[in-house]
């Protein structure tokens, strides 16, 4: 019997992210007539966005091997169908949500894959600029890779188009090189994303939004270019090959690659997690109507409601609680 051939995640993900994120936006626009004509499609796109997190689940657990994102996945298909159940049961903050998600996608999917442009130049300059900064810091610290394209020292550079940039650090360590490359993921640009989509999508004077992305964004930035610089340092010199048998056994690679594993899959990704919720509280300060969003997600999380406003010591405006766009 032939073995069934079953399509690469991602080649499901990427697609259904479009529609999702077109889902979104139409209720966002329906919304402005009235919650009741957006419900319904807001609702449905809500469970196809849980879908879409299960199709996703083999990647970050297989392939990435990434606990942080395999754990994320696995809870994002129930909290989005749990999203859903609840926004057509009357909790309309979600509307916050709905389009904090639209907002986020379309910001992040043109960088991510346009499959009608073969060279993406805003993904090209992205990557190349964040590979050349990151460059530069690894020189302040006497870390010397060579900086080359993917394509000219990677066995796997054709399928994707990330290799085919000069985003690559290539370490020759006495008879092991080590390739560390720059991708979209590297950017910080899906953390930047999920703040823009937040701050955008709540009711707050301009002003105010402007002053939250002007915290946010720079920080995320920077914070990202030296997670890049820690990893490049700890993988491509070897420094954290620690609990070799352990770590080879549990994520199933190979020995040079436990630096890797333990400095981008365990610190850098459980850091970045302190991280965000870090800049959620600097954010707060200037836009406290993100409240409303941190406790929906409390609440598809844990069942219960939550004042965060009053934990915090922060004061939600009167009315922003109100799902409604500004007519």
């Amino acid at each position: 019997m032939v073995p069934l051939a079953l399509p690469a995640p991602l080649s499901i993900a990427e697609p259904l992210s479009w529609i999702i994120v077109i889902g979104f936006l139409v209720a966002a626009v329906l919304e402005y007539y009235g919650k009741e004509q957006a419900r319904p499609i807001a609702v449905a796109t809500w469970v196809l966005f849980g879908a879409f997190w299960l199709v996703l689940v083999p990647h970050f657990v297989f392939e990435q091997k990434s606990i942080v994102e395999g754990v994320g996945s696995i809870l994002a298909v129930p909290l989005s169908i749990y999203a859903g159940y609840l926004l057509w049961n009357g909790r309309d903050t979600l509307f916050f949500l709905t389009r904090a998600v639209a907002i986020m996608g379309l910001i992040y999917l043109p960088f991510s894959y346009l499959p009608f442009i073969v060279d993406n130049p805003a993904r090209r300059i992205l990557i190349e600029s964040v590979a050349q900064q990151t460059d530069f810091l690894l020189g302040l610290i006497d870390v010397e890779p060579e900086l080359v394209r993917g394509v000219d020292v990677r066995s796997d550079a054709l399928d994707n188009p990330d290799y085919q940039y000069l985003s690559t650090f290539f370490f020759d360590r006495e008879g092991v090189n080590v390739i560390y490359t720059i991708i979209i993921a590297c950017t910080g640009l899906g953390a930047m994303a999920i703040f823009a989509g937040a701050i955008l999508a709540v009711r707050a004077p301009i002003d105010r939004k402007l002053k939250a992305l002007g915290i946010a964004i720079p920080i995320i930035y920077g914070a990202n270019l030296f997670r890049n610089v820690f990893i490049a340092t700890m993988y491509g010199e070897q420094r954290m090959q620690w609990f070799v048998g352990p770590v080879t056994t549990i994520f199933g690679t190979e020995e040079p690659k436990v630096s890797y594993y333990l400095a981008d899959r365990i610190l850098a990704q459980f850091g970045s997690v302190i991280a965000l919720i870090i800049i959620t509280l600097l954010v707060v300060r200037v836009l406290p109507e993100i409240v409303i969003l941190v406790e929906d997600g409390l609440r598809l999380l844990t069942g219960k409601e939550y004042d965060l406003a009053d934990a915090i010591g922060v004061e939600v405006p009167e009315g922003s609680r109100t799902a409604g766009i500004d007519r």
